[in-house]
């Protein structure tokens, strides 16, 4: 008897954690990266591979933030210059090996769910943030803010980071106009 008694109670506290777990809100989770000075999370779910600077194919007639084609892992990926595509720096002119040669560049692929062979070239890689190390930060003019760039949140040094949504920006009309 007490250990039928015994089994319902452990039953029941199972019940209840899942019951618990299914209420509670997934947490979010991003890979931190710097772009041109500023903070951006990148959605881990739509982040791919993390790839060093390779050399890059340069393509004719292609916009000035496309700065070609590489081979990351066997796999023939555009690589898209980050700060100049979003207008955060005017870098124009430089290759990759210029950019390996000063900075600590890396590129990120995206997710393969997005179905897009393309990476994002960045300055640095700052790890991982979840929901708990960030609160959303005080409101800001949405004005000339494009669709894939999310709400503002602020870490506990008073960083300010900027949500960089890979699958609205993979779907974005001039994101995908490589040519000029």
């Amino acid at each position: 008897m007490a250990n039928k008694e015994a089994l319902r109670a452990l039953q029941q506290r199972l019940a209840e954690r899942l019951q618990t777990v299914r209420d509670q809100a997934p947490t979010r989770n991003w890979l931190a990266v710097e772009i041109a000075g500023h903070g951006f999370l990148m959605p881990l779910e739509q982040a791919g591979e993390i790839f060093p600077l390779s050399p890059a194919q340069h393509v004719p007639h292609s916009q000035p933030w496309f700065l070609g084609v590489a081979n990351l892992r066997g796999q023939l990926h555009g690589v898209v210059d980050a700060a100049m595509f979003l207008g955060l720096s005017d870098r124009a002119g430089r290759s990759l090996s210029d950019v390996a040669a000063r900075d600590a560049g890396r590129l990120v692929a995206l997710n393969t769910a997005l179905q897009l062979n393309v990476a994002l070239l960045i300055d640095r890689l700052l790890g991982l943030r979840n929901a708990s190390m960030l609160k959303p930060a005080a409101r800001e003019a949405s004005a000339g803010k494009p669709h894939f760039i999310g709400q503002a949140m602020v870490d506990e040094q008073g960083r300010v980071w900027y949500e960089l949504d890979l699958a609205a920006l993979s779907a974005d009309e001039a994101f995908l106009k490589i040519d000029v």
